[in-house]
């Protein structure tokens, strides 16, 4: 179900940013760096691979599948709906559905300029924000241009997370280890299961 998604695989560079403390959080999340897609989302992936190599560009991925568990300790460290899935819904980054990235220059690597950085909690990184400068805003074009011809959906919040079209009820939320080799420290305990059944409006429906 889930798919490895190497640099030797994909010609990608991963930068996963929860295997590392240059998160929000300020300290590790993942116990190892690994990146997995559903199968599904692979074809979408290469298709943008070779649409940003077009035009001299490389992905760059923050992160890609992320267990329920890894769901909750972001939570639990900032419950913000706007910005983040409640664990208790799951997220389609749960799914392995979603996909952080950014472009980077393919010859020198260097990161393109996109007025906010990964992860930064604000109104600046909404899609379409003009409190950027006007290069930025031309290179979130250009990342969504590409993401939206290979066909993937994107978050009108974070300029950086793209996802399969609707993918609540068409994919399960996985537990670290249920699909891939597990991404949390050991010990990390067992994610509680997502609610199905809750009434319409009591949980947050916001965030990735």
């Amino acid at each position: 179900m889930l798919v490895e998604i190497t640099p030797e695989a994909f010609d990608v560079r991963l930068d996963l940013r929860y295997a590392s403390a240059d998160n929000f959080t300020g300290q590790p999340v993942y116990g190892r760096a690994a990146c997995y897609l559903h199968a599904d989302a692979v074809p979408l992936l290469q298709h943008a691979i070779d649409l940003a190599a077009l035009q001299g560009f490389r992905l760059r991925l923050f992160d890609g599948f992320r267990p329920s568990e890894a769901q909750w300790a972001l939570w639990g460290h900032t419950p913000d709906a706007e910005f983040l899935a409640d664990p208790r819904r799951g997220s389609p980054h749960s799914m392995g559905a979603a996909i952080d990235l950014t472009l980077e220059d393919a010859r020198t690597g260097e990161i393109l300029d996109m007025g906010t950085g990964f992860d930064d909690m604000c109104e600046a990184s909404h899609h379409g924000s003009t409190a950027i400068s006007t290069e930025a805003q031309r290179n979130r074009f250009l990342l969504l241009g590409i993401m939206s011809t290979a066909g993937w959906d994107f978050y009108s919040k974070e300029w950086w997370h793209y996802q399969l079209f609707r993918p609540r009820g068409r994919y399960p939320v996985l537990r670290d280890g249920e699909a891939c080799p597990a991404l949390m420290p050991p010990g990390t305990p067992r994610a509680p299961d997502v609610v199905t059944d809750a009434a319409p409006g009591s949980l947050p429906s916001g965030g990735i």
